[in-house]
């Protein structure tokens, strides 16, 4: 066995590209951690903090130290009943708008690949002009569409025989005020969903389903063994952020409530806004938002097993 003898004078240099080659991504995405740590951590550790402590108008406005509550204001949130009506009322929303976003998703870009090219492009420049709606021009829209006095959904519910929505107030039933809010919620979330999908059924191979329609395979055969294996990590990849994006919806409820929701339309983010600068239980306030972030993070954990799983099944 040959002696590789001592380094010669052209190994360090290889060395040391070698050491840079390895650094090198760890570089360029130092910047963005860094920027994230500044923007998202030091708020959220402040929250935290703020979580344990009692912080009233009066620590406030002096700059004093708020005392020290330790787990007084985690026990007062997990011990109300209504606490856990919102978590509920949050969870059953999400799974709400998520379902009704992933289906009309599914069926817009399962559509747009059957249509010519030019109503391809045309229906691509109505979903990105649609994403690009501000919150708020989309919620004046749908307050618009529901108003009792001058809303389109009543006239036009009105011109049924048998039914009379004139003076009718969708935000009377938490129920269907929700669906109204659902609603504005699905139509902000479906562009980015379907074209996200219809990138992904451009990457099923056509022989791949000529060969199956030869053997005599059905739509439903065709979308299931084909189609959905391989649109299926990229499903999952927007299930998994349209439910956190859902779970934490606030624009869409304040602004459709005027920025005077009922307790029957609070949610968690609603909550926790409302503690903290309503009735000025700041630290309670930052308790709930504490305790959101964890479920949300539950939710990303959920979503890495998954993309684990899918890796070591491919």
């Amino acid at each position: 066995m040959q002696n590789p003898g001592p380094p010669g004078p052209g190994r360090a240099p290889r060395g040391r590209r070698a050491l840079r080659r390895r650094a090198l991504p760890y570089l360029l995405i130092a910047p963005t951690v860094l920027a994230l740590a500044a923007v998202l951590g030091y708020p959220l550790v402040d929250l935290v903090l703020l979580s344990f402590r009692d912080m009233t108008r009066r620590e406030l406005f002096s700059g004093a130290a708020p005392p020290w509550a330790g787990l007084a204001n985690y026990r007062s949130i997990l011990s109300d009943g209504f606490f856990w009506t919102v978590v509920g009322r949050t969870a059953l929303f999400t799974v709400a708008c998520v379902m009704a976003t992933m289906a009309l998703s599914l069926l817009v870009a399962l559509l747009m690949r059957r249509v010519a090219p030019w109503v391809r492009t045309t229906m691509t420049g109505v979903l990105v002009a649609v994403w690009a709606m501000p919150v708020m021009v989309a919620a004046s829209i749908f307050r618009w569409l529901s108003d009792a006095d001058y809303g389109v959904v009543n006239w036009l519910l009105s011109l049924v025989p048998g039914l009379d929505f004139s003076k009718h107030n969708w935000f009377d039933d938490p129920w269907q005020g929700f669906a109204v809010i659902t609603g504005v919620v699905v139509w902000g979330a479906v562009p980015f969903a379907a074209l996200t999908l219809h990138a992904a059924l451009s990457q099923v191979p056509a022989e791949l389903e000529e060969a199956a329609l030869v053997d005599g395979a059905r739509p439903g055969q065709l979308f299931r063994y084909v189609t959905w294996p391989v649109i299926k990590p990229t499903a999952v990849l927007v299930t998994t952020l349209s439910a956190i994006w859902d779970f934490g919806v606030f624009n869409q409820i304040w602004l459709m409530r005027g920025g005077q929701p009922e307790k029957d339309y609070y949610l968690l983010g609603v909550y926790s806004f409302i503690e903290s600068f309503a009735v000025n239980r700041y630290s309670v306030g930052a308790a709930i938002a504490v305790l959101t972030v964890l479920m949300l993070l539950v939710g990303a954990v959920v979503y890495v097993r998954q993309l684990l799983h899918l890796g070591a099944a491919e």
